[in-house]
């Protein structure tokens, strides 16, 4: 069989095969193509003992990059063309090339007639299932029944449904796609890239049965005030100058926190402990970053906190990437929602996941991020403070995941891990914490509001605490902003526990209860 292909077509194909280079579970392209014109070789591709011709493989880019030092995941993908598939029958795809060399002119134009004549008469090869790639000491097990790699040269058309698109072609069949708006497009892989649905879940079963092999769930990672905190340069107050010397000073210290990017215009401070938090939940998660910024900034942000590339992978979803106007959705996240955990400072951009979601503490570091939210006290910065490293947001919240990773991995409760669901042990952990709480409010929320339906109560709910309207003896706490009401008298002259609300906010954010005597009510007096 003839092969035709210009160079630049070639570079494509490669770029294309290349795509598992982003270390985590990935089907590239399923379905056909065909080339007309002269293979060039790839360069430095052994020809193994064995294995189809390499030097006209054009499976071999991806092949031998499954072997690179940068990719430690496994990584599926499904193999558009191979010189070992051309017996089970031709493949084609129309090519424009406008790249041909002179010298080839006459012998393109006779292959054209030759193509078009055998045109109707060549038939589609389906690649069903995507090829496992092992790296490390590892091989590609090429055994049809353990990679489940099916050719079904006899099906004279494999679509629709099409899988899904790449630069308006389908991968499968190379037909033009119609813009009926399904599918998914997911430009954080690639910017040409759509998936209709029925791909993504197998692609999702796929990723979900790896995952629990390896004994990882899914870890989803906002940037700003939960993992760090920026501010415009022109928005640096007096009280934070000193900040720009201490960055110029700093800057060849490769523990620092406080980064100044220049290109940017900004200052970004990593919030302390998120080093270790990374390198801790790598072994527990396959993590996303997932933010409401534009990309430029999410890639930035994402380099400085993990300047290897040895957590993310380029799984780095930004604002373009959302399918709803201020919402983020898992539907561009290559995973099943029952292993999903998903950390974020603002709760009402996950309407869709909140079970999914651990509510973060806002970082608010510099003195601009204090404004934004209208707080008129100092910010850390200004103060020269920052979080603590051993009991901060992030610190706390660790425990919290290596809790939930355990109990969804414990072998007391069976060996069928695909039944389990992270947001049930979630919701598990969460209701631990205020266990053996009764909780009353006073001064709060309104008398005349249903008190079931307000937010604080349902937060003490969900903390496993007991809420009640009632006094009686059973009542361990009183919440309340004024200690002038008769329930907090109550609660003082009984010896019950007398607290702010923001003694429940920050039980709720740490998921451990906190120290009652650090949430009094400032104007307590003693009563008579």
């Amino acid at each position: 069989m003839r092969v035709s292909s210009s160079s630049t077509l070639w570079a494509e194909m490669q770029r294309m095969m290349t795509w598992r280079c982003f270390g985590w579970r990935w089907a590239v392209i399923e379905g056909i193509i065909g080339l007309g014109g002269q293979n060039p070789k790839p360069s430095s591709v052994p020809t193994q003992s064995g294995a189809c011709d390499r030097r006209r493989c054009l499976a071999a880019p991806c092949l031998t990059a499954a072997a690179s030092p940068r990719s430690h995941n496994l990584a599926s993908l499904s193999v558009p063309l191979c010189c070992c598939l051309f017996n089970q029958g031709s493949i084609q795809l129309d090519v424009d090339s406008s790249n041909s060399s002179p010298s080839d002119a006459e012998t393109n134009v006779d292959e054209e007639n030759d193509f078009q004549g055998e045109r109707i008469k060549r038939r589609k090869v389906e690649v069903s299932e995507t090829l496992e790639v092992i790296h490390g000491s590892k091989t590609v097990d090429a055994n049809k029944e353990e990679i489940g790699l099916s050719l079904e040269s006899t099906k004279p058309n494999l679509c629709p449904p099409h899988p899904g698109f790449f630069k308006g072609l389908c991968m499968r069949c190379g037909q033009l796609e119609e813009d009926d708006g399904s599918g998914v497009a997911l430009g954080y892989i690639h910017k040409d890239l759509k998936l209709l649905t029925h791909e993504m879940n197998r692609l999702r079963g796929a990723d979900l049965k790896k995952l629990l092999r390896d004994k990882k769930l899914i870890l989803i990672l906002d940037l700003d005030h939960t993992l760090l905190n920026s501010t415009r340069l022109a928005d640096v107050t007096v009280d934070e100058e000193y900040l720009l010397k201490q960055v110029d000073f700093l800057q060849d210290d490769p523990d620092r926190s406080l980064f100044k990017l220049d290109k940017m215009h900004m200052l970004t401070k990593l919030r302390p402990f998120v080093r270790t938090f990374l390198e801790e939940a790598n072994h527990m998660f396959e993590m996303y970053v997932y933010t409401m910024a534009e990309r430029s900034y999410a890639l930035e942000m994402a380099r400085l906190l993990d300047p290897s590339n040895t957590y993310f992978n380029s799984k780095v979803i930004s604002q373009a990437d959302c399918t709803q106007r201020h919402q983020k959705g898992l539907d561009v996240v290559l995973g099943a929602e029952s292993v999903v955990v998903i950390l974020d400072d603002t709760e009402l951009v996950w309407q869709k996941h909140k079970d999914n979601l651990i509510v973060m503490e806002r970082y608010h570091y510099f003195a601009s991020s204090c404004h934004q939210f209208g707080f008129n006290l100092k910010s850390l910065s200004q103060s020269k403070k920052d979080e603590s490293d051993t009991d901060g947001a992030l610190a706390n919240i660790l425990n919290v995941l290596k809790r939930v990773h355990q109990m969804f991995f414990d072998t007391v409760l069976g060996t069928d891990l695909s039944s389990r669901d992270v947001r049930q042990m979630l919701k598990t952990v969460r209701q631990d914490v205020l266990q053996g709480c009764k909780i009353a409010f006073s001064r709060v929320f309104p008398s005349t509001a249903r008190a079931a339906d307000q937010h604080i109560w349902r937060m003490a709910e969900q903390l496993g605490a007991i809420c009640t309207t009632d006094l009686d003896s059973s009542v361990t706490h009183v919440v309340s902003t004024d200690t002038g009401t008769a329930k907090a008298r109550w609660a003082v002259q009984n010896e019950k526990f007398l607290v702010n609300p923001r003694w429940l906010e920050a039980t709720n954010y740490f998921w451990c209860r906190q120290k009652e005597d650090d949430f009094g009510i400032s104007n307590l007096k003693k009563t008579e």
